[in-house]
């Protein structure tokens, strides 16, 4: 039921994407496409191209911008050829992207000596780090509070409602910092434009 409900919430957001556009770069693109070769074959990432009508073509660069409906579109497709749900893939893909910025932009994340000091960091340092590299980056917005020395809380907001993205960004952050916790997500709304994400070390 589950998968059910994400595959047709992004159904939905397909439909809106008619009229508006929202921009994404494309260095998630890239990396997802080199994690479905990576995970699937060259055959799959050509399958889940082919099948959809992309203004792009399926030709990402990492700095260009694109719109995020067609990484919907992928996931999509690559779910259904792969009995995986949506969001799992969503959260995977989360994961694997952490460890591409950890490589990409290493100095951000080592100047914090923890997750739960990186993750705060997100909202008031990386995104504005972010911002002075690519000016037209429209990105989450993550406002995070520490509720006890061991949990932390994150409001998740963006109208591209990728919230298994960010779940999957936390765990791999979690990881990078050789930490274990749990990581729960809750809908603040029902379409996933906001969501609560509890973090919990053990």
């Amino acid at each position: 039921m589950r998968a059910v409900f994400f595959v047709c919430g992004y159904r939905l957001v397909l439909f809106i994407f008619d009229w508006k556009y929202i921009g994404m770069k494309g260095i998630i693109f890239t990396e997802f496409l080199e994690l479905v070769e990576e995970k699937f074959g060259l055959e799959m990432v050509d399958a889940i191209i082919s099948e959809n009508d992309l203004a792009s073509g399926g030709a990402y660069t990492a700095v260009g911008t694109y719109d995020h409906g067609e990484m919907v579109k992928l996931v999509i497709s690559l779910s259904a050829k792969c009995d995986i749900p949506v969001d799992t893939l969503l959260v995977v893909y989360g994961e694997y992207l952490f460890g591409t910025f950890v490589k990409s932009y290493g100095h951000f994340i080592e100047a914090s000596t923890d997750a739960f000091s990186f993750l705060a960091s997100v909202e008031s340092y990386i995104h504005v780090e972010v911002r002075k590299l690519y000016n037209d980056a429209e990105l989450p917005s993550f406002n995070t509070s520490e509720k006890a020395h061991n949990v932390m809380e994150m409001i998740y907001k963006s109208e591209r409602k990728l919230s298994g993205v960010a779940e999957g960004l936390v765990i791999g952050c979690l990881k990078h910092y050789g930490e274990e916790g749990t990581v729960k997500r809750e809908m603040i709304k029902e379409d996933g434009s906001e969501v609560k994400i509890t973090v919990t070390k053990v």
